[in-house]
């Protein structure tokens, strides 16, 4: 819940941003001077680069968080095998066995969302973040053909 309150600061900041921003580049842009122009021109273009990664990573975030609590109410989200660190990640040791075994079922049904996202969150937990992401991306995109 709280990352969701996050979210929701992060875009009404982002929003005012854009506003401010906004007003600045316009009355930079009509000053009739090159670098101002220039500069207004890139206030305008910015805001709007960050508006759209902001957005891209809201439905991520919406989409993965949907599929998880529908997995978890379906009884499948992995269960950890062995120990967690403090920080709930997998002990080192255990981390290759259970990505292993994650990235087989994984690859034995390609078409199944399921597998794709219980192998993203064994990745998280295993500190992959980036090969994570991808997983659950794919998820996403198996769940919505």
């Amino acid at each position: 819940m709280m990352s969701r309150v996050g979210v929701g600061v992060m875009a009404v900041c982002l929003a005012l941003y854009i506003v401010v921003v906004g007003q600045r580049a316009i009355v930079m842009l009509t000053t009739g001077e090159p670098i101002a122009i220039a500069i207004g021109s890139a206030l305008l273009v910015m805001p709007l680069l960050g508006a759209w990664a902001l957005y891209r990573e809201m439905r991520f975030g919406f989409a993965a968080d949907r599929l998880g609590r529908r997995l978890d109410a379906e009884g499948g989200m992995p269960e950890a095998e062995g120990e967690l660190t403090p920080s709930g990640r997998i002990v080192r040791e255990d981390v290759e066995p259970m990505v292993a075994k994650y990235t087989a079922a994984a690859d034995a049904a390609p078409d199944d969302w399921r597998a794709r996202y219980r192998l993203g969150v064994v990745q998280d937990a295993a500190g992959r973040r980036k090969d994570a992401r991808a997983s659950i991306r794919e998820a996403i995109r198996l769940e919505h053909p």
